[in-house]
């Protein structure tokens, strides 16, 4: 009996998606619900699993063919069984114009390598020990051994004076992201005004309860969750940040969810918290790290990232000591966080060091005012360098 595997059902707001990976070739045989292929649409990437166990007999569409919804894209005999063969630890490589002596291809026991990613690390004489998995359980996937390529010197001479180029084509979720923002800067009027906020008060909470915060909820005390609290009590207080526009509209938006600009092997994401006005410190922090995990697992969902009324971004993380972040539309506002560095400044009538965070606020003039923009970012400043007004509501 064959049975037919399809592309699963979209949402309403994905037309369709691209083939990135085969986890299974024709021959190999295949259990129920083990994933069998990866299809990537411009915001996340879909398993598709198979529907029975068996033999793959047909793959009708290689990676990189655009699919739609209920395609059929191979099919499985339900009757053959075939007990899966080991892979050898070591695989040769054809040879390559530089070397006459074979690759060797070795793989870290127990990792799942896809067959593309295999073919491409001997292409380009990559070792798959060099590559870390991003896959479901560590799975190697031909995005990954792309990443490892592009870090090391390629085998090619190069003579003196001679200059090469590589070119890749982008994702589809990167090709979002640049629409998506190249549309903001043309339809927004985009304006940033900065602010810096002495982060001891809060960097002294940390210190005094992080080890029984972990110990009492099961997770680390971080910055964001401060700057979740400190966010959504100032867009209570200014509605039209919160806000979007509609056509000739305003949107006020009665609920606030935030999101939270996370890296992903495919590019930056922005999962959402909803209702954050109402989680506490814990639950912002455990949310943040499960989207964190989902994100760098491929596992994010379509409902996870979409919605938010408002976001942050931390640029902190990878050093940034200043920046004008770019809208998220229709969002009206982003804050942009950034790295803590120890600078001089003046408490009453003294020199002293504190450590000083810069932030910057991004809005779109249309319908958020500068007066507006500049007292909410007082106002989170405010909170931080005081946090007990975010526990009596000042």
């Amino acid at each position: 009996m064959t049975t037919e595997v399809k592309v699963p059902s979209f949402p309403e707001s994905v037309a369709d998606g691209t083939i990135v990976t085969w986890h299974k070739q024709v021959g190999d045989s295949i259990e129920e619900e083990e994933v069998i292929a990866d299809v990537e649409t411009d915001k996340v990437v879909f398993e598709i699993p198979a529907p029975c166990s068996g033999v793959i007999t047909e793959i009708l569409e290689p990676e990189g063919t655009v699919v739609i919804a209920l395609q059929v894209i191979a099919k499985i005999d339900e009757t053959v069984s075939v007990a899966p063969q080991a892979a050898p630890a070591v695989v040769e490589a054809r040879e390559t114009p530089i070397e006459s002596a074979p690759i060797t291809v070795a793989t870290q026991k127990d990792v799942k390598v896809n067959p593309a990613a295999k073919k491409l690390a001997q292409e380009k004489g990559i070792s798959l020990d060099q590559v870390q998995g991003s896959g479901k359980q560590g799975r190697i996937l031909k995005e990954d051994v792309q990443q490892v390529g592009s870090n090391v010197s390629s085998p090619v001479s190069v003579g003196v004076g001679e200059r090469i180029e590589k070119r890749v084509p982008m994702t589809r979720l990167r090709l979002k992201i640049a629409e998506r923002l190249v549309d903001a800067q043309h339809t927004a009027a985009m304006l940033t005004t900065f602010n810096e906020i002495n982060m001891k008060p809060v960097m002294d909470i940390r210190t005094k309860y992080k080890d029984q915060f972990e110990k009492t909820h099961d997770s680390k005390l971080g910055f964001m969750s401060f700057f979740v609290k400190a966010t959504t009590e100032a867009l209570q207080k200014f509605p039209a940040i919160n806000a979007s526009i509609d056509g000739t509209d305003i949107v006020y938006h009665g609920f606030f969810d935030v999101g939270i600009a996370v890296s992903s092997p495919r590019g930056l994401v922005v999962p959402v918290l909803r209702n954050a006005e109402q989680m506490g410190l814990a639950e912002i922090e455990n949310s943040i790290r499960a989207y964190g995990q989902k994100a760098r697992d491929n596992k994010l969902a379509i409902d996870d990232i979409t919605g938010g009324t408002f976001s942050i971004t931390n640029g902190g993380v990878f050093g940034s000591m200043l920046s004008t972040p770019i809208l998220n539309p229709p969002q009206s506002a982003i804050l942009g966080m950034h790295n803590i560095v120890e600078r001089p400044v003046v408490e009453n009538g003294e020199i002293v060091i504190r450590p000083i965070m810069y932030v910057a606020l991004t809005y779109d003039h249309r319908i958020v005012d500068g007066r507006e923009a500049v007292q909410f970012l007082v106002t989170i400043k405010n909170s931080l360098e005081d946090p007990v007004r975010l526990l009596l509501d000042l």
